[in-house]
This record gives C-alpha cells, structure tokens and sequence, in this order.
C-alpha cells in the first residue's frame, strides 16, 4: 500500500458506525430493573411501538429481537397469504420462486430459505445501488408465476420502491419492504418502512438508533399485527395454560432493549443530520478524485445517510483480485482499489468495509437463478441468468466500491484525517 507520511493514527479506534448514546436509554432501561419488567412486556415496548407507528406513519408495530425475526414473520405471512398454511416441518414457500434484492445483508434473503422458498435475485441499478426495477421486470417475463418480492434499501438509500410496488401490482404479486438500514428515510415524501404489504425495521448495534439489538415488524393491519405478535411469543393461544396450536418462535423484543430503543427514537433526526454532515463533507472533500459516492434520486429520495460510500472510477483502478475469503492487490502510482484504501485506513486504527457481496457471488446461493438487465450500446437491454460473459452491476459494485467510516461522532478533523488517507491512496 502507499506510504502514509506524517498522518497519524487515532488514540482510539475510529469505527464505520457505533451507537451513540445520549442518556434517556439509561432512564428508560434503570425504570425497567427498577420496576422489575425485564421480560417481554413492560411500558418501554408499548411506548417504542406506539412511538415508532407513529414516527414511521403505520397503523401498527411490533417490537421484536432483531431485524432478521422482523423479516422472517413478514415472509412467513406472506407465505400464508399466497399459498395457505404450511403442513408440519414444512415452510409456507415451499416450492415457490421469491425475488430478492441481490445486493443486500444475507439477512434480508435468508427468511426465504426459512421458509423452504428459492430465492430469485435481481440485479442492481447503478443510480441507487438498488433492486433494478426494469430487471424486476424482466424477471417477470422469464418466472411469471412469482407472487413475492424481497426489496431492501441499501445503506439508507430508497430504492426505486414505488416503481416497484408498481410492478408489483402489475403481477399481483406481495412486497416484503426490507428497511433495516433505511430507517427515517424518504421517498415520494413517505417514510420508507410504508410501502410494502410487510415491513421490516432493525435497531442493531451500528443501526443509525439502536438498542445494541432489536428489530420491528410494520403494517396498517391489526390483524397481521396481532398475528406475529403471537409468533413471536411461541403461538401461546389465549387458554389458561399453555396451549399451542401452531409453530412459534422466541422472538419477542425485551423491556430492557425496547428502553434503549425508546430513548434513542427522539434522536433520530438528529441523527440523520449528523450522517448528512459526514456524506457532504466526503463528497466535497473527495471531489478531486477518481471516485463517486452512492447515490441517490434526489429528486424524489431522502436517504438516512446510514453509511457513506464511494465507488473508484474503472480508469483509476489498481489490479485486485478476491478469493473467498482473502484478495490481492497491486499497489499502482495514480491508482487505488478498494482493499488499499480499507488497509491504509486500518493503519491509521480507522474502520471501513468492502459494500455487500452480492447474494448471486455468495457459495449458499450461487446456484439460484439471477437476472439481470445491461444495455448492449444500441438502446436495449437484455436479460440473463447469471453465469453468462456479462458483467452485471451488483458485481461490479461490489469490486469497486467500499463503505467509509460514517460514525455521527466522528468530528471534521477527524473525517479530514480520513479524506487525507484516501487522497493518499491515489498517489
């Protein structure tokens, strides 16, 4: 890698995205011991999910363990919806394509194969980093018999979710909104987290609000609503003793997490202010180089600003190759690559992270089928399965693209320490 000079490491590691407390969430989960409701029930979830309803802009939320439960109960009620109740050890997809964002956390996809279904990823679109909803639409026309869609929004970018819900009316197909990453985000002026038939939200410990876990499941229906909520409570049905009727889960949010969530909530603003801040001080610090920043529709989307990336241009690009699990690269005057900026910044005890691996390029997923859309220089497009010459986006993004550290904490100097490093990269 190159040489760093006179710039000096941090006395502490500086992170990608760590919690910031601001001393409510201590109040909050002291009145839980206190009062001794430290199970799953207690006046802090009742509190966060009338709080987050009612920021979100839903009827009804359900505080649960994580982000993944979150996703899992809304495809398995999506499963319910489409295809009936599932016999006993089977899932409700069982034998049923899904489509799924392809560029995403594992998270977001796994709750398919939980449910026994196949997940059909679609590729990205270079202007969101999101699913791409023409080859949404391709994918239609190659499996036409899919009834569910999986969208997430990477990093806190919307994506194109209206065009989706579009598309997927079209079809009459059902959306799984994945917003674990995009929580307070915008797009058409409505909170995402709204526009799927199931939402899903995560409160983990680098989330822009987190109670170190915790997810939260969003809808307008009470009767949804009521039915993960008794999923997530091992399906207890309403007898003196314990009665079950159906399979559960323990899934349930605690009232010692719910308070830290509870606390944070009123911050969010605030801290999508601060993510903003830390973007535009990149985008203006890096505007000399070779790179670009994800992007967004400005026009019609408001990210949460969660994590700032950046994507070398092809031209500056330093030979890089990745195993599954280690890479090489070549150092080249003029020119970086993602690993070299991650080392240099790991020298100077900064965090940073390679973008999400494409679930199509993952060995659990890489025999499931993949489409995407690439224009062949004449105006049009076409749609393949994956293992064809053709590069596809996700792919691309992925080899050329990394996430800088974005801790709302992170102070100017610091950040400029940071742009420093970079600038460094691409002597």
């Amino acid at each position: 890698m190159k040489e760093l000079g006179n710039i000096r490491p941090f006395e502490e590691k500086l992170w990608l995205s760590s919690p910031t407390m601001h001393g409510d969430e201590l109040r909050y989960v002291t009145e839980a011991y206190e009062t001794n409701w430290l199970s799953t029930v207690g006046e802090n979830i009742d509190a966060l999910e009338r709080g987050v309803a009612e920021y979100v802009g839903c009827r009804h939320a359900v505080a649960l363990s994580c982000g993944t439960a979150s996703l899992h109960l809304a495809v398995k009620l999506a499963g319910e919806r489409l295809y009936g109740m599932a016999r006993p050890n089977e899932g409700t997809l069982r034998g049923h394509k899904v489509f799924c964002s392809d560029m995403t956390f594992d998270a977001t996809v796994n709750p398919v194969a939980y449910e026994d279904g196949e997940a059909v990823f679609i590729d990205t679109e270079r202007n969101t980093w999101n699913m791409d909803p023409a080859a949404l639409e391709r994918a239609f026309a190659l499996y036409p018999e899919v009834r569910l869609i999986v969208a997430a929004h990477l990093y806190g970018t919307p994506a194109r979710i209206a065009e989706i819900r579009r598309i997927a009316d079209s079809h009459g197909a059902l959306i799984v909104e994945d917003a674990a990453e995009s929580l307070g985000a915008m797009y058409d002026g409505r909170q995402t987290g709204t526009f799927g038939d199931y939402n899903a939200i995560s409160f983990n410990g680098n989330k822009i609000i987190t109670g170190s876990s915790g997810g939260m499941f969003l809808t307008d229906s009470r009767a949804d609503a009521d039915k993960v909520r008794k999923w997530s409570t091992q399906s207890r049905e309403a007898a003196p003793w314990y009665q079950h009727e159906e399979i559960g889960y323990n899934y349930r949010m605690s009232n010692v997490i719910a308070g830290l969530v509870r606390g944070q909530l009123p911050h969010l603003p605030e801290h999508i202010a601060q993510k903003k801040a830390i973007y535009e001080r990149y985008r203006e610090g890096l505007a000399d180089l070779p790179i670009e920043m994800n992007p967004f529709d400005g026009e019609r989307s408001e990210p949460n600003y969660w994590l700032s990336c950046l994507l070398i241009r092809e031209e500056a690009m330093s030979p890089m190759v990745r195993g599954e699990r280690d890479f090489l690269y070549q150092s080249v005057p003029g020119r970086s690559c993602p690993q070299e900026i991650l080392d240099m910044l790991a020298a100077i005890r900064a965090e940073g992270r390679p973008v999400w691996k494409p679930m199509h390029m993952q060995p659990i997923y890489r025999m499931n089928a993949f489409v995407t859309v690439e224009g062949n220089g004449r105006g049009q497009s076409n749609a393949y399965i994956a293992g064809t010459e053709e590069q596809d986006v996700g792919s691309d993004i992925f080899r050329r693209g990394l996430c800088l550290p974005s801790d709302n904490k992170m102070t100017p100097e610091q950040q400029s320490r940071v742009i420093e490093v970079i600038h460094r990269s691409f002597a």
